[in-house]
């Protein structure tokens, strides 16, 4: 499944299940309306990990989320632009009523990325990665931010064939509930074979 698809499913990380606990739910805040008329929000991206067949490391770049108009209807829509030295694409659109485009960006890359360097299933990964986001994270306060972390695999039962990615923790670094996420990070120790770790950072500039 290519990654605009992927993020066409936009709901099976969007719509929250009936119990959230208080990391889950500053993660998933509802952030629309939003309205980015005046200006888009970009956020630095920095993508590594080992070469595999499926991933290749993106490097930096940048991931943007601008207001466009939906050639359909006329209306305004939302898109992201991601621009690294290996790609350049755009990706959408989305509604400008709900949901954070860039927060599922993160997550469905992080998805493909195990996916290709583990040869694990995707729909498993994803649906791990969202139970743990609905209910297994920690809040701490870091410099007058809340950040949020998950290790959304360490207790799986399959951790044993997760070459590494059992040790996956997500931080996100969050603002007032409405705004952006500031920062959010995915990464790894040391992956098997002594494969060097994976790490998926975007910061908001």
């Amino acid at each position: 499944m290519n990654l605009l698809r992927s993020l066409a499913l936009i709901g099976l990380f969007l719509a929250p299940p009936a119990l959230a606990d208080a990391a889950g739910d500053l993660v998933f805040a509802e952030r629309g309306p939003w309205d980015l008329s005046a200006a888009p929000l970009v956020w630095t991206i920095d993508r590594k990990g080992p070469e595999a067949q499926g991933f290749a490391p993106q490097g930096q770049g940048t991931v943007t989320l601008r207001q466009i108009t939906d050639p359909s209807d006329g209306q305004p829509a939302l898109q992201l632009d991601e621009a690294t030295a290996r790609i350049n694409r755009k990706i959408g659109p989305f509604p400008i009523s709900a949901g954070d485009p860039a927060l599922t960006f993160f997550l469905e890359t992080v998805t493909r990325d195990m996916a290709a360097l583990t040869g694990g299933s995707p729909f498993y990964i994803r649906n791990r990665l969202k139970d743990a986001l609905f209910r297994g994270g920690k809040v701490a306060e870091a410099d007058g931010q809340k950040v949020a972390s998950f290790r959304p695999f360490a207790d799986d039962p399959n951790h044993a064939r997760m070459l590494g990615f059992e040790s996956l923790t997500l931080r996100f670094v969050l603002d007032q509930p409405n705004r952006p996420i500031r920062r959010m990070l995915a990464e790894t120790g040391p992956l098997a074979g002594g494969k060097p770790a994976y790490r998926n950072e975007m910061v908001l500039q």
